[in-house]
């Protein structure tokens, strides 16, 4: 039987190292890595790595 927050967590996907060309990215609020979002996106930034492990903190926090 599967734990749906078992111990084992699966991996992280990799973020993008490069800034697309359409114009320069926002930083992520936790790692400064460059995000989906636009620089002059208004509120919290994150990259997808640490949206996704924010995903899962909240998923299993209860």
């Amino acid at each position: 039987m599967s734990d749906y927050c078992g111990t084992q967590a699966d991996p992280a996907p990799e973020a993008p190292e490069a800034v697309p060309a359409d114009g320069p990215r926002a930083e992520c609020v936790l790692c400064r890595k460059p995000t989906e979002y636009p620089e002059s996106h208004k509120g919290i930034t994150l990259c997808p790595v640490c949206e996704w492990q924010e995903a899962q903190r909240t998923a299993c926090s209860g």
